[in-house]
């Protein structure tokens, strides 16, 4: 994220400089992906808007990573990137399922997504209360604010001396769930638009039926998809450097240089992942 000004310790500010210089490559990749693909514009703009909203979910995920293994930090034991990842695929292959209906229109299609990722960290985050209460034996508390946002449960009683927090407070499984909508509709968004342009493309290219190239253009655009999705998740990670508790905690605010971030990103990945067909 040195780019966009952010050092190994994170921070919230935005380097002007490294804004306009990504602002500028990314309308560098939508001008030509119009000039040289112009019924693709609609897609990589769909395609930057799925990342912005994969970048902006993953800052509400709950991750604890190895503090919360231990019971010392609020938040699910594993990576951000890694459970960002899961969430985002559970809601691709909702979207997937809805995408291969033609009676289903966009709308329909993004929304399974959604409900692909959200449900995913719900049962997640469920799973993980459950074997911090009963496995481990300890009360879901937070070590960013005094009361849950939500709620209004008070949080520093049930905090153990000497950790951050630990459990999913009330706010961080909320977060989850919006963390995983928003992914799962950001990441199926990227694999609608990606299918319509291959299928639109690839008849021509192989010389062969709509019906015979459709499954190529489901797998390349899965794959593209599923490509962008860690991408947009891993700068996101890195913006938030360790761990994150939800939309309750300060790091939170660092969002928009990830936004930026994931915007370019998204847009040079995607002009490729046009062009490589329609050139």
């Amino acid at each position: 994220m040195s780019a966009l000004g952010g050092a190994a310790a994170g921070g919230e500010g935005i380097n002007p400089m490294g804004s306009a210089i990504g602002i500028v490559v990314l309308i560098i990749a939508v001008a030509i992906t119009a000039i040289m693909a112009p019924a693709a514009l609609g897609a990589i703009i769909g395609v930057i808007i799925g990342g912005l909203l994969i970048g902006f979910g993953v800052h509400f995920v709950p991750v604890g990573g190895a503090p919360a293994a231990m019971g010392q930090a609020p938040g699910i034991a594993t990576g951000v990137a890694m459970l960002a990842a899961g969430a985002g695929l559970a809601g691709l292959f909702g979207g997937a399922w809805a995408a291969a209906n033609p009676a289903f229109g966009i709308a329909i299609v993004i929304a399974a997504g959604a409900v692909g990722g959200g449900l995913m960290m719900a049962i997640t985050c469920l799973m993980v209360n459950i074997i911090y209460v009963f496995g481990m034996g300890i009360p879901s508390a937070s070590g960013k604010v005094d009361k849950d946002p939500i709620t209004g449960d008070s949080q520093p009683e049930y905090k153990s001396q000497g950790t951050e927090g630990h459990g999913l407070p009330f706010i961080s499984y909320v977060g989850g769930v919006i963390g995983g909508l928003l992914g799962g509709a950001g990441g199926t968004l990227i694999y609608y638009e990606l299918l319509q342009v291959y299928s639109a493309a690839l008849p021509a290219l192989f010389n062969a039926e709509a019906a015979e190239v459709l499954p190529v253009a489901v797998s390349l655009a899965g794959i593209f998809a599923i490509g962008m999705f860690l991408v947009n998740a891993v700068l996101a990670a890195y913006n938030i450097t360790g761990t994150i508790e939800g939309p309750h905690d300060p790091k939170f605010k660092r969002f928009p240089r990830a936004i930026i971030g994931c915007a370019v990103a998204s847009a040079v990945c995607g002009l490729f992942a046009i062009l490589i067909v329609v050139v």
